[in-house]
């Protein structure tokens, strides 16, 4: 079914856009929470009518849009986050994160305009998404970083030296072992220049 949107609905569409949604969705949702109406011929019609009304007010909204992006350029991102031993993310990164790494560093911006394609499980560089109107998007550059790396390098020092000494180990008791098995040979062997037995007499 067809509706027209009265409010932004993330992932679906922004205020005034026409969109087809499922039965449903529009009629058991959207619709009884005045979030959309049915798009009738006639809704379309007064529909229409509104958007030319508006559409001076519509030019400034998207211009001061356009002015607000402004504030984005530059802005570069740091997330720390938990690693584990084998370096995934203690559960993951996405827009709520990215949201509060923007009011931490002094953009006011609504949670529902933030947007991350993905569901990160490891430190790494990624883009998120200030979408400011239907058609003005910023792209929001940062970088996942491990909080606990000095944990994580001593950890890893540990491992390699555990390792290193257990390498030390099993070669010390080959060595000895080698050791012993020569011991036992020469043991065995006679002593060189040593006088032959005599035969007995008859």
């Amino acid at each position: 079914m067809k509706i027209i949107l009265k409010e932004d609905i993330v992932n679906l569409g922004f205020k005034n856009d026409v969109v087809e949604v499922k039965n449903g969705y529009g009629r058991n949702y959207l619709i009884p929470q005045g979030k959309a109406v049915l798009a009738t011929p006639s809704a379309l019609k007064m529909h229409a009518e509104n958007l030319r009304q508006q559409a001076h007010k519509l030019a400034k909204v998207k211009a001061d849009a356009e002015e607000a992006a402004k504030a984005f350029e530059g802005v570069s991102l740091t997330i720390p986050v938990k690693v584990s031993p084998t370096g995934t993310i203690y559960g993951s990164v996405g827009a709520a994160q990215v949201h509060e790494a923007l009011l931490a560093a002094g953009h006011n911006v609504d949670r529902k305009i933030v947007s991350v394609h993905e569901s990160i499980k490891t430190p790494g560089k990624y883009t998120g998404i200030v979408r400011l109107h239907k058609e003005v998007a910023v792209e929001i550059p940062f970088e996942v970083i491990a909080e606990n790396a000095e944990e994580l390098a001593a950890e890893r020092a540990a491992r390699k030296a555990e390792e290193a000494a257990h390498q030390a180990a099993l070669a010390a008791a080959k060595a000895a072992e080698e050791a012993a098995e020569e011991g036992a040979e020469d043991a065995e062997a006679p002593v060189e220049g040593e006088a032959e037995e005599a035969p007995a007499a008859e």
